[in-house]
């Protein structure tokens, strides 16, 4: 028979109605559940119901009614006695659940099997792995009953739900009474496992129940969208799931409980922001940030303002040629860099400050972690070499300001200063003012000029003449500066 001569059969119908129904039922349900950690709480009271299943037959006999006042009743005994005991026993909580569902769980198939070999039919697989294409009217007027007072509930005590879910803490000084919410959700929990007990029976429930809400929390962070993606998904599940089990004739309980998966799986890989791949795309381009943060270091440190050849970079930089040029592009496009000739590379203005404080991070977390975390100088390169690329402007500051602003790292390297300026340039000085290096300079290629010139932090010196070069006197030697680098120099003026 066509496959859609199949789905208009009144049984199909059926069918498709109760598990559309059952996977918003358990979407949306599904969110809460899994939010306050309570999935196998869910996966216990879908097993814990089949003594329910079987008191209810032998007082009233095959009735779906009946199913359901005994089901209810058995998964609320189950949830009164995990609670009881893991408040009043010495037991590990997820111990305590194991316990009581494995208990009621064999009970209730002990009494199936016993009522089944009186002659009776009472398939225990049924209730096991469901039986959707043998759901009755009643069956579907029980499981919309249900579906509407799920839905009627999440609306009306979303508030109550929303706060005991994240704060129960805060929830309890508000007024909003935890534990009868919690019981309560054991209630709804307790109607949605028997509505989908003929769906999917008790052993697949938990899988509606859990993961159209996992696949919803992959893609969205706020409440209300988890619930409608996590709807959706269980509704989408139960349809292609059952769908799929009569095309190519598999159990639909299974078929609709591996699409749930399926739909999971997608959001696992494809989510915009949680996913595997998105995942994948961000560290791949953090990796490529710091490679480039490592060549802007490598020009700063090498070049001291000059043009540095691409083989010298090369060489320093445990990267291919191919991949560096993929990087280098990036930092020219970005004018970060400049190639005054070819295969030669300059910081710009913009350039020489982001690696300013790359370095300026690096050698203040190299200070922290030795002044502060009782860290030895060998072991703090590492660390320093990954926190300098995450570290924020402001977080740097704050080191800086919390260490009282060193001059030198524990290896004896200058600590440049925020590259924004200075207070006092060499070059204001006039002929035979004093005064002595200050050691923040407004760069580290700044410390870098100066030691090659024999000047360090803190030398006292006296000028002697101005112009095109500052000449200063330090200890009986003559310096000459150009004055274009005086006025980056910061000094401390002394008289």
């Amino acid at each position: 028979m066509e496959f859609w001569e199949i789905i208009q059969e009144p049984w199909a119908i059926r069918a498709l109605i109760a598990s559309t129904m059952v996977g918003i039922t358990c979407g949306m349900l599904g969110a809460f559940i899994v939010l306050r950690n309570m999935s196998l709480i869910g996966d216990a009271l879908s097993h814990a119901i089949l003594p329910g299943v079987a008191a209810a037959f032998v007082i009233l006999g095959y009735n779906t009614l009946g199913f359901f006042a005994g089901s209810v009743v058995a998964g609320l005994l189950s949830a009164v006695a995990i609670t009881w005991i893991q408040q009043n026993v010495k037991t590990k909580n997820d111990a305590v659940i194991g316990i009581v569902f494995t208990a009621f769980f064999s009970i209730g198939v002990i009494a199936i099997s016993h009522i089944s070999r009186t002659g009776v039919h009472l398939d225990l697989k049924d209730f096991l792995f469901g039986n959707v294409l043998g759901v009755s009217n009643q069956d579907l007027i029980l499981t919309g009953t249900v579906m509407i007072f799920v839905i009627l509930s999440i609306g009306i005590f979303y508030r109550s739900f929303f706060a005991s879910t994240f704060q129960p803490t805060i929830a309890a000084t508000m007024g909003i009474p935890v534990k009868l919410m919690h019981y309560y959700l054991m209630l709804m929990l307790s109607f949605a496992v028997v509505a989908a007990m003929q769906t999917v029976g008790v052993i697949l429930v938990v899988a509606m129940l859990i993961t159209p809400a996992s696949t919803a929390l992959l893609l969205a962070k706020r409440l209300p969208r988890v619930l409608l993606i996590a709807t959706i998904t269980g509704f989408l599940s139960s349809v292609s799931g059952l769908i799929l089990s009569v095309i190519y004739e598999m159990p639909p309980g299974p078929s609709i409980a591996v699409t749930a998966t399926g739909f999971y799986l997608l959001a696992a890989f494809l989510a915009p922001e949680q996913g595997l791949v998105a995942k994948w795309y961000r560290r791949r381009k953090q990796e490529q940030k710091i490679k480039q943060e490592d060549i802007l270091k490598a020009v700063f440190k090498a070049s001291l303002g000059n043009p540095i050849d691409r083989q010298t970079l090369l060489d320093q930089l445990d990267v291919s040629p191919s991949k560096f040029k993929r990087l280098i592009q990036p930092l020219i496009s970005r004018k970060l860099l400049l190639s005054p000739a070819p295969l030669s590379y300059q910081l710009t203005d913009t350039g020489r400050k982001q690696a300013n404080e790359l370095v300026r991070a690096h050698r203040l977390w190299e200070s922290y972690l030795v002044s502060e975390m009782g860290m030895h100088a060998d072991d703090i390169h590492e660390e320093a070499e990954r926190y300098e690329h995450i570290l924020t402007v402001s977080q740097v500051d704050a080191v800086d300001k919390q260490l009282g602003y060193p001059a030198l790292d524990p290896h004896g390297s200058p600590i440049p200063g925020k590259a924004t300026g200075h207070t006092w340039s060499l070059e204001k000085l006039n002929v035979k003012e004093s005064g002595t290096i200050s050691p923040r300079q407004p760069g580290a290629e700044i410390t870098y000029k100066l030691w090659a010139l024999g000047l360090g932090p803190g030398d006292s010196f006296t000028i002697r003449e101005t112009g095109d070069e500052i000449i200063l006197e330090v200890k009986d030697d003559l310096i000459h500066i150009p004055s274009a680098l005086a006025q980056q120099i910061s000094v401390d003026k002394t008289s």
